[in-house]
């Protein structure tokens, strides 16, 4: 996992003072996303392997028409 600064969105690494945060707290850790990328968590998680904790075994929201 790459080192950022504390409060910025695991995806780009802007911090707070850049854009809007959301707390998340997944594998006993904490972690921030920004709303931009809060998509990117329900619908597409394996995109933030690397950057998040297990992220590729995450599965996308299931959505039913």
């Amino acid at each position: 996992m790459i080192d950022k600064p504390k409060r910025s969105c695991v995806q780009w690494g802007r911090d707070e003072s850049q854009v809007p945060l959301m707390v998340l707290h997944y594998k006993e850790e904490t972690f921030w996303i920004c709303t931009e990328h809060f998509p990117v968590l329900i619908h597409k998680p394996q995109e933030l392997t690397g950057l998040l904790p297990g992220a590729e075994g995450l599965q996308p929201a299931d959505h039913h028409d």
